[in-house]
């Protein structure tokens, strides 16, 4: 069965032995299931709100909400407004924005990421920042409630290069605690330090799961892949090197993953 017939409920993904991890992993009583979303869910896309999972993606999601004792969350570098803007309300999850600097359970249910102080150290990197980006075609940066994302996706390669060494230098210089990290066509900073293992820690000890199955795609996931314990359950999707045990090639397959954990809940 090719990848891209993932709109199949039955359908299985090619690895069988992830298969029947996912089985084992479905039979736990309460399980949480926590996702990258670009790259993961979504296929790359040059503008980031314009990323959207899968049509499948979601119908399997829908299908594992479902399901008693099943929680769905999102751990994502977007922050929480972003992950709102792309993630559709018929999925109802749990949400890490910003690299672990966000948290929120349910509406209502929310972390602050920064206080005052951290809020004119990021706005002081952006007004450091912002001219160098604007100068370079197709550069854009992105606002984060506690730092910034300067975007290269779009820019000439050399150009991106000189682009990233200039805002880190830019960056280094006005203040020496950022925390710098490198993703797809990416380079982050952050007044505050946190990664998404920080993240899946917190959901973990707010929710006291039996197991959690965590899939991304990025340099950053890998942190969240780091922490996962025995009985839990990681998967990389796409090449790139990582610690976790299992892949899948594509969003495309991840969701065929999805599909084989809906079923084994249903049957279970």
């Amino acid at each position: 069965m090719s990848e891209h017939d993932d709109d199949s409920a039955t359908a299985r993904p090619s690895d069988a032995g992830l298969t029947d991890e996912l089985r084992r992993f479905a039979a736990h009583e309460s399980v949480l299931i926590a996702l990258d979303f670009d790259g993961t869910l979504a296929p790359d896309v040059d503008v980031p709100d314009e990323a959207r999972a899968l049509p499948a993606a979601i119908e399997q999601l829908e299908r594992l909400q479902q399901s008693p004792g099943v929680t769905i969350a999102f751990v994502s570098g977007r922050s929480l407004a972003s992950l709102d803007v792309v993630v559709p309300p018929s999925v109802t999850a749990a949400m890490i924005g910003s690299h672990g600097l966000e948290l929120r359970l349910a509406p209502g249910d929310e972390v602050p990421a920064v206080d005052a102080a951290d809020r004119a150290r990021v706005e002081a990197l952006l007004d450091a920042l912002s001219p160098l980006v604007n100068a370079v075609e197709g550069a854009w940066i992105e606002h984060k409630p506690a730092g910034c994302a300067v975007h290269t996706r779009v820019v000439e390669t050399d150009a991106a290069a000189a682009l990233q060494t200039a805002v880190v230098e830019a960056a280094a210089a006005l203040d020496t605690r950022l925390t710098v990290r490198d993703g797809k066509n990416v380079i982050e900073f952050a007044v505050r330090d946190a990664t998404k293992g920080d993240g899946l820690r917190a959901l973990r000890a707010r929710l006291r799961p039996d197991a959690v199955l965590f899939a991304g795609d990025d340099v950053t996931d890998e942190d969240a892949l780091a922490v996962l314990e025995p009985g839990d359950l990681g998967i990389k999707v796409g090449e790139a090197p990582t610690v976790a045990p299992w892949r899948v090639s594509s969003p495309h397959q991840l969701v065929l993953a999805l599909a084989t954990l809906a079923e084994a809940r249903r049957t279970t």
